[in-house]
């Protein structure tokens, strides 16, 4: 099935990882199956332009379901600035109330809130974190390389400077390594003057350098407080300017990782011809 013209969508920005966004809780879009139009909405010169596209559907369990596809048109199990966004668009077409409530993704049930008016989300603990991942030689100038799953796999890298990190080169080459089964995508990082931390992130499905990534921020501070560099909460200036913060909880031997960040509706249309 494709995604029929004359639909209806939101267009949103999570500090600057775009997604459009389709109401699917009733009608054609119900049933989401196969969607063979993906890739072309999400093309930047020909289509309406995203790093991927987000259903929001009816749940039996939470107040709703998303379901996140990247650009490629390959299905992922979480996105943050997706769920951020998600959060967001939910309030704002009356789906949820005031106060807290919970959504279904792929990756499990996510609690959601508004903090002073910026959405805020709890995700679910990390599968795994491994701060030395010793499969992945580091390459020169790399200080530490780690890995955590935040729902989705992550590489982190930690350098002294992310302004001329090799994203695209070594970025590919680490989303792509043998060791890594189904992929992951490598985020780098590097501690800035003032104590927070830039990030930059190739991501699995964009199959490119991305403007935020919300997971990658998270497996980022996970890391960066197992090196001993942050503290609970780590502030993560991402390659748009703007900032993701994330809180670390830590209860019978599990982290329980929020995210904070931009979510804003920036415009909405219809499809045309696709």
């Amino acid at each position: 099935m494709s995604i029929p013209t004359g639909h209806h969508f939101w267009k949103m920005s999570g500090s600057g990882n775009d997604f459009l966004f389709f109401d699917a809780r009733s009608g054609p879009l119900s049933d989401i199956s196969e969607l063979a139009a993906i890739d072309r909405i999400c093309a930047r010169a020909t289509g309406v332009g995203s790093d991927g596209v987000v259903f929001i559907q009816t749940d039996t369990q939470q107040d709703f379901r998303i379901r996140y596809f990247n650009r490629d048109g390959s299905l992922g199990e979480l996105c943050g600035n997706a769920s951020l966004c998600s959060t967001r668009l939910a309030s704002e077409l009356g789906i949820v109330g005031p106060g807290e409530f919970s959504f279904a993704t792929d990756a499990g049930a996510i609690s959601a809130r508004f903090v002073d008016g910026e959405p805020q989300i709890d995700l679910q603990p990390p599968t795994v974190v491994t701060p030395d991942y010793t499969p992945i030689a580091r390459a020169d100038g790399e200080r530490r390389l780690g890995f955590a799953d935040t729902g989705v796999p992550h590489v982190v890298v930690l350098l002294d400077d992310t302004s001329d990190a090799d994203v695209l080169g070594r970025g590919a080459f680490l989303r792509n390594h043998p060791s890594l089964t189904a992929g992951a995508n490598a985020n780098f990082v590097a501690q800035a003057s003032d104590g927070s931390f830039t990030i930059r992130t190739f991501e699995r499905g964009v199959e490119g350098e991305t403007l935020a990534c919300g997971t990658g921020a998270v497996a980022a501070a996970i890391l960066l407080e197992s090196w001993g560099l942050s503290g609970p909460e780590s502030r993560l200036r991402t390659r748009s300017g703007k900032t993701l913060t994330v809180s670390l909880r830590h209860g019978d031997g599990a982290i329980t990782p929020s995210l904070s960040g931009e979510a804003r509706i920036v415009f909405t249309g219809q499809l045309a011809e696709i």
